[in-house]
């Protein structure tokens, strides 16, 4: 399967266009990476568990979104874009989008 975030794959050209397709996670944060985050507040830097956290999100999101394509005979997603918002208190979702189409 074929990802781009621009409106064409390289080198190929877009035979079918099937839609949107997405997938999407939700994630609460945990509390052992909140006392480490509360602990880094203090001194700085990177919050490692967060960034582990939402490249986990991002990876689930995005095979959502290409067993979607998949599903409707796609073979490559255009114009991917990726978007958060929060759901609830310690709550988040990563949503995962796209133009699903048969590329050649």
């Amino acid at each position: 399967m074929d990802i781009s975030n621009t409106e064409t794959i390289p080198g190929k050209s877009i035979v079918s266009y099937y839609g949107l397709v997405s997938g999407s996670t939700v994630r609460a944060k945990h509390v052992g990476r909140d006392i480490m985050a509360s602990f880094k507040n203090i001194v700085g830097g990177e919050l490692k568990g967060y960034t582990e956290l939402l490249q986990e999100s991002r990876t689930e999101a995005l095979d959502r979104m290409i067993a979607q394509a998949k599903s409707v005979g796609a073979n490559a997603v255009v114009n991917v874009r990726f978007s958060t918002s929060s759901v609830a208190q310690g709550a988040a979702e990563l949503f995962a989008y796209g133009t699903a189409v048969q590329v050649q």
